[in-house]
């Protein structure tokens, strides 16, 4: 199969120059098994930036202007598509075929891919120089001729009254027009900026990135769905102990810092836990932390949510044994629980001995610390990299708190996804959130954008805004205590 795209060979500093066109995979092509996975992440990570502006309520036509976040696109193009046994253009070709697989099994997945790719297309068209846009012009072998110099000349008024209300000149636009039907340019219809007549839309050359992309979002849905039979029909199966548990591993992947060591700052002590729990813990921490101080208890997907994110903001180990300690010796039990709790053992009170349920009673329960040391020490030490492989656990990012599942009795999770509306709302008062910045977060949690809720949230509480959005719980703790401890430094902020 034939690969089709610019082969122009780029400068040293023009890391967008190359642009394929993804045609067909390059069979000739060898990947190691670590490449194919760290490929994908490194395209991943670009694609995952512009997600972040799409999902923040801007148009395609809008990220152009977000001149930060093509900057920061470029820089991780850079940083991330070179590689000293695969080059720039190969790597680019490896890296979209390989996220082509994981994106294609689902119409979610699909849908977000091609969204992503699409506008990532779109941005790296515009960069190509004026030669380069023609060539890949003439590679989608579109049936469309230039205006010729007669018909130009006769609807050359009506081009300059189109040019400039957008702010152009006719001049500016190369003196190059493409007659195309007007439905394959639905943006440029829609945005007033081309003249139509007869059903035809006269689209300028520095206007044809519109067709071009829209030829490209064509073949790349097409290519999605014919992938997906390819993956479901033979690939999953034939590489399930290879690169099945791969591919379906890398749609959920966080990409950003683990957080399993806190910063060389960081000095978090127990005096100082509720005071940073009130004004920097993110949602899903702060109503894990307030149920802890209210039942004295958690279970075992709250303990791991709750003491992983409290390692990551710098709780020393043997502070972290003392708090959960001193928590569950608090308990007190309904006897309904006990059972439950204590798989029938006898319990021993002021209030006598029990060995079965009785009606709602509140009972003293001392855990001990011979029944601490048993139960719950040796996970917090495990954790901790202190038992068993002494592995250091890193803490929860987001993803993973929003796939988790709670049942019955939990409290872990992820508050704008698995909270009631109802509930979800006096968090958020509680939290200080405002009804216009509050309506704005349910609409993104009835869109599923729960990170992007979580995001509008920060925004809100700390009056700033958080243009790298929230992806990790020990992220958000450590930006709202960077805007705080600012504010400390110079009041005048």
């Amino acid at each position: 199969m034939e690969i089709l795209g610019s082969q122009r060979t780029p400068k040293a500093d023009d890391v967008l120059s190359t642009l394929p066109l993804y045609r067909s995979a390059p069979p000739e092509l060898e990947v190691r098994l670590e490449d194919f996975e760290l490929f994908a992440i490194h395209r991943l990570r670009v694609l995952k930036g512009i997600s972040d502006g799409l999902s923040r309520g801007k148009k395609p036509d809008e990220m152009e202007n977000l001149v930060e976040l093509w900057i920061q696109v470029k820089e991780l193009w850079k940083a991330n598509m070179r590689h000293p046994q695969a080059s720039e253009f190969n790597r680019d070709l490896i890296s979209h075929f390989v996220l082509r697989l994981v994106y294609c099994r689902t119409e979610d997945l699909r849908k977000w891919f091609l969204s992503m790719e699409t506008a990532l297309f779109r941005h790296r068209f515009r960069l190509q120089s004026l030669e380069a846009q023609r060539a890949l012009l003439a590679e989608f072998d579109l049936p469309y001729k230039a205006v010729s110099q007669a018909e130009f000349e006769s609807v050359k008024e009506k081009l300059a009254q189109v040019a400039r209300s957008i702010g152009l000149s006719l001049t500016s636009a190369d003196g190059i027009y493409f007659k195309v039907p007007f439905e394959e340019v639905p943006e440029l219809v829609a945005g007033r900026k081309v003249f139509l007549q007869k059903g035809n839309a006269y689209v300028a050359m520095n206007q044809v990135v519109s067709l071009v992309v829209t030829q490209f979002r064509s073949h790349l849905s097409k290519a999605l769905v014919l992938t997906n039979r390819k993956w479901t029909s033979t690939i999953r199966e034939q590489e399930k102990e290879r690169l099945t548990p791969i591919v379906e591993a890398l749609s959920t992947s966080y990409l950003g810092p683990d957080y399993s060591q806190p910063r060389e700052s960081a000095d978090i002590s127990l005096k100082d836990l509720d005071q940073v729990a009130n004004s920097s813990f993110p949602l899903c921490m702060r109503h894990l932390f307030e149920k802890l101080r209210e039942d004295h208890h958690l279970k075992h997907g709250g303990r791991m949510q709750l003491g992983l994110f409290l390692k990551g903001v710098g709780l020393k180990l043997d502070d972290a044994l003392a708090f959960w300690k001193a928590e569950f010796s608090r308990k007190v039990l309904y006897m309904e629980q006990i059972e439950d709790i204590l798989d029938d053992e006898v319990i021993e009170s002021s209030y006598g001995v029990y060995h079965h349920y009785v009606a709602k009673w509140q009972v003293p329960y001392d855990v001990g610390s011979e029944r601490f040391d048993k139960e719950y020490a040796y996970g917090i030490r495990h954790n901790y990299g202190k038992e068993g492989k002494r592995t250091d656990y890193t803490p929860y990012s987001c993803q993973k708190i929003i796939s988790s599942t709670p049942g019955v009795g939990d409290h872990h999770g992820c508050p704008y996804r698995h909270f009631s509306e109802e509930n979800l709302r006096a968090a958020l008062g509680k939290m200080g959130v405002g009804s216009r910045a509050m309506e704005e977060v349910m609409d993104k949690v009835r869109n599923r954008h729960y990170q992007l809720a979580c995001t509008l949230t920060f925004e809100a509480v700390h009056g700033t805004s958080c243009d790298a959005g929230i992806n990790h719980p020990n992220q958000y703790f450590i930006d709202s205590q960077k805007i705080l401890n600012s504010s400390k430094a110079d009041p005048s902020r």
